[in-house]
């Protein structure tokens, strides 16, 4: 299945027509180049980076989406260990297709869909827009805008908003098995009703025991979350993520083939395997994930699905771990 948007210098251009998440356009920016003040009052992400893309000034709201306080931004390079942008297919594009790189290049606004670092290790889904703009001494300069994406409908709201009252995971704030069932038997009766194709995909944290022998519990919980929070950035607002139970969590992706399934939970893994989670003490936590999936077929109940899924998790740790394996 083609992804929604289309390739561009390192990013995923938007769409003719698709609405923007900003709510300032580029000439509005043109305008207010010098005015830095007047960006700490924008409710989107801004940052400005010089020639050597080394970040000169971070608004209120970056630090807000990112959890990265200006005090630990300025100065530094924006590929140094700190938003490390990551496009769909899993391109770092602080070092791969850069796009505030390519508008220095060639001074050509551009707008694109990517996933940052946030300080706590999970990927967030972003709109990004690099534009060109120059200081009073007419040295070249790119401002970014960036705001995290929240489309999601109505359903999926009030879905949520029931999530949270009975069927949320305490800890990770994704569904807990319950909420998964459910919505597997819906997917299912759809299936058997209108032929709509599913597929089940299941993820394991790899060594996840020598994470909580060598950091503590504490931190354990922390990479749970970190995944959670990953995995559900990850996925189209119908697609559904739980936690199944202690490190394995599981995706529902409706109306999909057995080759966009493998693509989403390659996406997942990716996004897992280039995140990170910085501790007291100078301590840096990575982890991967293994992964299996399963499409719904003509006699499959919910629990023949997820043994299938299962079957192939299980296959995937064998191989040697951070992988996905899908079949039928």
């Amino acid at each position: 299945m083609q992804s929604m948007h289309s390739k561009d210098n390192g990013g995923e251009r938007m769409e003719k027509g698709e609405q923007s998440a900003f709510s300032m356009g580029e000439r509005d920016i043109q305008a207010l180049a010098g005015l830095e003040p007047l960006l700490q009052v924008l409710h989107e992400g801004v940052y400005i980076v010089d020639k050597n893309r080394r970040i000169q000034f971070w608004n209120g709201a970056a630090e807000e989406i990112t959890g990265y306080p200006a005090s630990a931004v300025v100065g530094s390079r924006c590929a140094d260990n700190i938003l490390r942008h990551i496009s769909e297919d899993g391109r770092e594009l602080c070092t791969d297709g850069c796009p505030l790189q390519a508008t220095l290049d060639d001074g050509k606004t551009r707008d694109l869909v990517a996933y940052l670092h946030h300080r706590d290790g999970r990927r967030l889904p972003v709109h990004v827009r690099s534009i060109a703009m120059q200081n009073d001494k007419g040295i070249p300069r790119v401002i970014e805008v960036f705001d995290e994406i929240s489309e999601k409908s109505k359903l999926i709201e009030e879905l949520e908003a029931l999530r949270q009252e009975v069927l949320s995971d305490p800890l990770t704030k994704i569904g807990n098995r319950r909420f998964f069932e459910l919505n597997a038997e819906a997917r299912l009766a759809s299936y058997h009703a209108q032929q709509i194709p599913f597929g089940l995909l299941m993820f394991d944290i790899d060594h996840f025991k020598k994470v909580n022998d060598t950091y503590g519990h504490l931190a354990g919980d922390i990479v749970l979350k970190m995944v959670a929070g990953t995995i559900s950035g990850a996925l189209r607002p119908l697609d559904t993520a739980a936690r199944f139970g202690g490190e394995e969590f599981v995706v529902l992706v409706p109306n999909c083939n057995e080759e966009y399934l493998y693509v989403v939970g390659e996406r997942i893994r990716i996004l897992i395997e280039t995140s990170w989670l910085d501790l007291e003490g100078g301590s840096r936590l990575r982890v991967t994930i293994s992964g299996g999936g399963a499409m719904v077929q003509p006699n499959d109940q919910v629990s023949t699905l997820i043994e299938r899924a299962d079957q192939r998790l299980y296959q995937s740790k064998e191989s040697g771990r951070n992988r996905v394996i899908v079949g039928a």
